[in-house]
C-alpha cells in the first residue's frame, strides 16, 4: 500500500457494492477515505467486521478506510467526493450534501443512469444542485465491483468539461491494477453508461431463451448502434461509444455473470414477472428505470431506438420476450450504417 498522500482525503457516498469497491480501492492507493452509508445498522456492522457483509463480504477494508452514517462527518475536509448511489437517489443526496461540501472539492459520479423526471444525466444533476461551483467528473467503463475490490486489472474513463479535474482524478485514482483514460465527451460517456444497462437486459433475455451466440452478438452490435445514435444526437462523439465507456462496458454487462441487468433479462426470458425479479434483488438494476428515460430522450431528438422500445414493452408486461425478438427480426431490412 502507498503511504497516505498529501491533501488526499476522500468520501465515497453510497455503501453498495460499487461504492464499497471504490472506497477499498482509493484507500488501498493511499487515500484517507470515509465510506458513507445511510443505513446506520449496516455501517455499524461494517465498522465492526471491517468488511461490507451485505455486498462484498469477502474483501477486508484497508486500514485507511473508515465508515460513517453521518454525512457532515464524512464530508469534512475532503478533496474528492465519489457518489455511487442509485440514479433516483442522486438529487436528494446532493441536497443533503451541498451545505457540507468543502470549497474546491471535486465531485465524481460513479452512477450509471438517468433521472426519470428531468431526463438529466447524473453530471447535470450534480452541476444543477451545486450551481456549478464544483468540478464534476464522470467515472465509467467496464468494471464489476467485486473485481475492482480484488485488485483485478480494470481500465476506466474519467470524463469532464474541466481538463484539470480529469487530470487530478487520473493521477489520484490510479492504482497498479486501475488505469484511467481521460475524455471531454461527457455526453457520450454518460449515455453509453446508462443505455448499456437496457441492452444488457435484452441480452440476458436472449441468452436465457437459448437463442444462441449469433443472436447475442447481433443484439450487442445493434444495441451499440442505438446507443451511439442517441449519444450523437445529444452532442456526443461516435468514437467515444467504440471505447471503454461504450463497447467495453456494453460487452461486459451483456455477457458477464456478475451483471445485475443481464440477470433481470435472464429471469424475464425464463418467464418470471419483473415485479417478482426485482423483489428478490438486493442491488438496483439501473436499466429498468433507464429504458423509459431513453425513449423519452429519443423522442425529443427525433430518433428511433427499436431494441429499447421493445424492451419497454417487455418490462411493462405488454409483450412477451419471444414476441419482442420476433418483432425485431421482422423489421424492414435496411443499410447497416
Amino acid at each position: 500500500m502507498d503511504s497516505m498522500r498529501d491533501d488526499a482525503r476522500a468520501a465515497v457516498l453510497g455503501a453498495g457494492s460499487w461504492g464499497t469497491a471504490l472506497a477499498i480501492h482509493l484507500s488501498g492507493v493511499g487515500h484517507d477515505v470515509v465510506l458513507w452509508g445511510r443505513d446506520a445498522a449496516l455501517v455499524a456492522e461494517m465498522s465492526a467486521r471491517r468488511a461490507n457483509p451485505t455486498y462484498l463480504p469477502d474483501v477486508a477494508f484497508p486500514e485507511l478506510l473508515t465508515v460513517s452514517s453521518d454525512l457532515p462527518t464524512a464530508l469534512r475536509d475532503v478533496r474528492y467526493v465519489v457518489i455511487a448511489v442509485p440514479s433516483h437517489g442522486m438529487r436528494a443526496l446532493l441536497r443533503l450534501a451541498v451545505p457540507h461540501l468543502p470549497d474546491g472539492a471535486v465531485l465524481v459520479s460513479a452512477t450509471k443512469g438517468l433521472e426519470a423526471d428531468s431526463l438529466a444525466s447524473m453530471s447535470q444533476v450534480m452541476t444543477d444542485e451545486t450551481r456549478g461551483l464544483h468540478p464534476v467528473v464522470v467515472l465509467s467503463g467496464p468494471s464489476f465491483a467485486a473485481e475492482v475490490a480484488r485488485e483485478l486489472p480494470t481500465a476506466l474513463v474519467a470524463a469532464s468539461h474541466d481538463a484539470s479535474a480529469v487530470r487530478r482524478v487520473q493521477d489520484e485514482f490510479r492504482g497498479k491494477a486501475f488505469r484511467l483514460y481521460g475524455s471531454d465527451d461527457v455526453v457520450g460517456v454518460e449515455i453509453g453508461a446508462a443505455l448499456k444497462n437496457v441492452i444488457a437486459i435484452a441480452a440476458g433475455m436472449v441468452q436465457s431463451m437459448g437463442l444462441g451466440h449469433n443472436a447475442t452478438s447481433a443484439l450487442i452490435t445493434r444495441g451499440l448502434s442505438e446507443i451511439s445514435r442517441l449519444a450523437f444526437a445529444m452532442g456526443g462523439r461516435r468514437e467515444t461509444l467504440s471505447g471503454l465507456s461504450g463497447m467495453g462496458d456494453l460487452v461486459l454487462t451483456c455477457t458477464g455473470g456478475l451483471s445485475r441487468n443481464r440477470h433481470v433479462g435472464m429471469e424475464l426470458g425464463r418467464g418470471r414477472s419483473l415485479t417478482e425479479i426485482l423483489a428478490g434483488m438486493k442491488m438496483v438494476a439501473e436499466g429498468v428505470r433507464t429504458t423509459s428515460v431513453a425513449l423519452a430522450l429519443a423522442h425529443a431528438h427525433g430518433i428511433e431506438l427499436p431494441i429499447v422500445a421493445k424492451m419497454q414493452e417487455v418490462l411493462d408486461g405488454h409483450r412477451r420476450p419471444r414476441e419482442a425478438v420476433a418483432d425485431l427480426m421482422g423489421r424492414p431490412q435496411k443499410s447497416e450504417h
